[in-house]
């Protein structure tokens, strides 16, 4: 699968530091929103909640910001599945200002059943479509972690 550009919205005035860059809080918002689109993709967005009570839960993310975004800037996000399984979802997504990588992000998912209150595995076509729309090559960034060892 290649990347789903699914959210792209103007730099908002309010998103910004005290230094004029994006703000890093609001990285995390359009991430999200790229996440919730890509959700929505497989069927297991909003409405799915609404219908089931089934919703994703971020359990993990990991954002790396590799260059700074400056107004005016128009924010591209690209999201991917890096690997799922019957009850996790792990997704990242690639942040681009005129066509150039400035951040990108990972998440790790829960399936929950909000009736039940607890974890469970997702319907079977969703799990079907979401292997059938991994990636074939993880990004070198993907299960990165943080740490000041030297490598």
């Amino acid at each position: 699968m290649s990347l789903l550009k699914f959210f792209s919205e103007p730099l908002q005035d309010s998103w910004l530091d005290s230094y004029g860059h994006l703000s890093d809080a609001y990285y995390a918002v359009a991430f999200t929103e790229a996440i919730w689109q890509l959700l929505a993709h497989f069927d297991i967005g909003r409405e799915y909640f609404e219908a089931t009570g089934g919703a994703m839960y971020t359990v993990e993310n990991h954002v790396r910001y590799l260059k700074e975004v400056a107004a005016p800037a128009s924010i591209d996000t690209e999201s991917m599945i890096l690997g799922s399984d019957s009850k996790r979802l792990h997704m990242g997504s690639v942040m681009k200002v005129d066509g150039v990588e400035r951040a990108t992000a990972e998440f790790m998912c829960l399936h929950f059943d909000s009736n039940s209150g607890g974890v469970v595995p997702m319907p079977p076509d969703v799990q079907n479509a979401l292997k059938a729309a991994q990636v074939t090559k993880q990004p070198d960034w993907a299960s990165s972690r943080i740490s000041m060892e030297q490598r």
